[in-house]
């Protein structure tokens, strides 16, 4: 069985805008509210199209979220500490779901891997996190040079798996990335919906149910 990681195992905590905030406040002394940042956040994520989870990709994602609020962009004075940031195991939280659900897998004797489209700070960050240690294997789009839902990334993970794609359950957050993106390739996918209550065929609102 293999998971996504953003949304699907862990989140940003308390949220990316808080983060955004307190760091532009620290840098610049000027406060902009995290709702705001939020919004703006979501908004330009989903304009950047072909993100290839780069340092440039993400310094050009935060000048983004804070056009016209600063006088300077993040890019020319706290990108560097903001990015740092999101590499500190503080900065996330781990739902709930994630530690029992993964325990009680383990314990079946599955093998578990990690599919996740991000940069070179996931993996020490899963270490920091102490969730590594569940996975045989961990695929990051970084490393790989292809980001879900590219055929590559899941062949990948397959084979570190050393299991054929048919026997592969893949679970993420993303209805396009994840569920869909492992039907095509052979795998099992089911789409995490959390928070939504009754998901339909081929979602689940909880990892628990994976049980």
């Amino acid at each position: 069985m293999t998971f996504d990681v953003g949304g699907t195992l862990i989140e940003c905590w308390p949220s990316v805008g808080h983060i955004y905030a307190e760091v532009a406040a620290q840098h610049t002394g000027k406060t902009v509210s995290a709702e705001v940042l939020n919004r703006r956040f979501a908004a330009a994520w989903r304009t950047h199209k072909n993100f290839q989870y780069s340092t440039a990709d993400w310094a050009a994602l935060v000048d983004a979220t804070f056009d016209g609020l600063l006088d300077t962009p993040p890019s020319k004075t706290f990108f560097p500490h903001l990015y740092e940031r999101f590499s500190e195991p503080e900065s996330w939280h781990v739902f709930e779901d994630v530690r029992p659900v993964l325990d009680e897998l383990a314990a079946r004797g599955l093998k578990l891997g990690i599919i996740s489209n991000w940069d070179a700070r996931l993996r020490p960050l899963l270490h920091g996190l102490e969730l590594a240690r569940y996975f045989q294997a961990i695929v990051i789009s970084c490393e790989l040079g292809a980001s879900k839902p590219a055929v590559a990334i899941f062949e990948a993970a397959a084979q570190k798996l050393a299991l054929p794609a048919g026997e592969i359950l893949h679970v993420g957050d993303s209805l396009q990335m994840d569920a869909c993106g492992a039907q095509a390739v052979g795998l099992q996918g089911l789409w995490l919906q959390r928070g939504i209550a009754g998901p339909g065929a081929g979602g689940i609102s909880s990892l628990h149910e994976l049980i």
